[in-house]
């Protein structure tokens, strides 16, 4: 017979049950400010704006973080040496080289806004399943 287990006010939960609602409670304890962040600066980096034709093979629109780093940072390098990744470009594995500042922000906004998003979906999986091993028998454990 398997094990049973209660958390909060749910009694007699299967291991599995158990381990949802864990997660679930670790979910919500690392979900917070910072979370509306990284989404935001995901959707900032949508291109959801109409813009002038572009060349074949580039990615149509523009993105509000495009629009305003435009806005704010007028510098410009000498040499393309500045990395940037576009909606096509990920999908070809390859990034493009630029020299201007503002393109260089407004392309690496969204990424700031995945690798927030990336490190709370680690944390939560790492703090779920160290709380459920110590909460369970040897049996039931995971890993």
């Amino acid at each position: 017979m398997s094990n049973a287990y209660n958390y909060g006010s749910h009694r007699n939960l299967t291991p599995a049950e158990f381990f949802l609602f864990i997660a679930v409670g670790e979910t919500c304890e690392q979900l917070g400010i910072d979370d509306v962040e990284a989404v935001l600066l995901i959707l900032s980096g949508l291109p959801l704006l109409p813009t002038r034709a572009k060349p074949m093979g580039a990615t149509k629109g523009t993105s509000v973080a495009s629009v305003m780093s435009r806005s704010l940072f007028r510098y410009e390098l000498k040499h393309k040496v500045l990395p940037t990744f576009t909606l096509n470009s990920i999908k070809r594995f390859r990034w493009i080289l630029t020299h201007r500042l503002s393109v260089f922000v407004g392309r690496t906004i969204p990424g700031v806004g995945w690798i927030m998003l990336a490190n709370d979906v680690c944390q939560i999986t790492f703090h779920t399943i160290i709380k459920y091993n110590r909460n369970v028998a040897p049996e039931d454990r995971v890993f």
